[in-house]
């Protein structure tokens, strides 16, 4: 399965002849239907709608085909349904008759009415064509097409996020193996020092060689120390979550929260090793590491 980000857009168009949507006008025209829809991310999946009053009917059959296909992101869904623009109307005859007994009606009942200019007839023509009804069996293939292309790009970019957390994964795992051999080195030089101090404290007293109690609380101080800057159980868990999330990654599908959670869990180990790090090359590797994983959380983010 592929990786989808819950960020895309898409746009639609579907010109439809005046001879299909008007019968009792000569016309040039084209109607205009036309979908977009954008998101961007979300926790959830957010819908909202801005479609012209003779669309708003459709809006359960348009939000029951995107919860089909989406399940995450801040998704818009605008919709236009119009004469093309800078399209000219020839009124037929019949319409014309109708448009002159409506006059003489009105000003039956309003005798200071004025009469309809050649402005207003051409408004209210046009008006009346691009009235037309629009179809379910119209718009609702139109959405599928939106929708299709709106998953595409989601897809394309979905795949480019996951490019970019394998390349930070592959680093993260470079640091992890540069950091490992750090501790035991660094488990063996405080060792020595402690042994050091204490034979420098024994001299300083009477000169006498370092009695072997004195020894023994040294070595259980370089004991302790040790498990102080131990992240060897912190290494570990980061080595495997980053198996798990390369492993979601390649799988594919929804993921973005599991990989949000994950992420988390991969920053709190970096901020453990941090706090242990005893050495600044140890120090280095985890501030490295919280980058890289500052920049996945950004990413991650945007994925379904």
């Amino acid at each position: 399965m592929s990786v989808y980000s819950m960020t895309g857009y898409a746009s639609v168009q579907l010109n439809k002849p005046a001879a299909e949507g008007a019968t009792e006008s000569r016309s040039t025209t084209a109607q205009r239907l036309g979908l977009e829809i954008r998101s961007v991310n979300s926790r959830f999946l957010d819908l909202s709608f801005r479609l012209p009053d003779e669309l708003r009917q459709f809006e359960p059959a348009l939000r029951e085909l995107i919860t089909q296909h989406i399940k995450r992101g801040k998704v818009e869904v605008r919709a236009v349904a119009d004469s093309a623009e800078g399209a000219t109307l020839e009124p037929s005859g019949s319409a014309l008759q109708r448009l002159l007994h409506l006059q003489d009606k009105v000003q039956t009942w309003l005798p200071g009415a004025r009469d309809l200019s050649v402005f207003d007839v051409l408004r209210l023509a046009s008006q009346e064509r691009s009235s037309s009804p629009v179809t379910e069996s119209s718009l609702m293939p139109l959405a599928l097409q939106a929708v299709q292309a709106l998953l595409s790009a989601r897809e394309r970019e979905g795949a480019r996020l996951a490019t970019m957390l394998q390349d930070h994964i592959q680093q993260l795992r470079a640091l992890t193996k540069a950091a490992a051999p750090l501790i035991p080195q660094l488990v063996e030089q405080q060792r020595n020092r402690f042994l050091d101090r204490w034979k420098e404290a024994m001299a300083l007293t009477d000169g006498a060689t370092l009695p072997e109690a004195a020894q023994d609380r040294a070595l259980t101080e370089a004991a302790a120390f040790a498990i102080r800057i131990d992240v060897a159980e912190e290494l570990t868990r980061t080595a495997s979550h980053l198996d798990e999330i390369s492993r979601l990654i390649s799988k594919g599908g929804d993921m973005g929260k599991r990989l949000d959670f994950l992420i988390q869990e991969l920053h709190r180990e970096a901020n453990t090793m941090g706090s242990k790090s005893a050495a600044l090359e140890l120090t280095k590797i985890s501030v490295d590491m919280k980058v890289l994983i500052e920049q996945m959380r950004e990413q991650v983010q945007n994925i379904e």
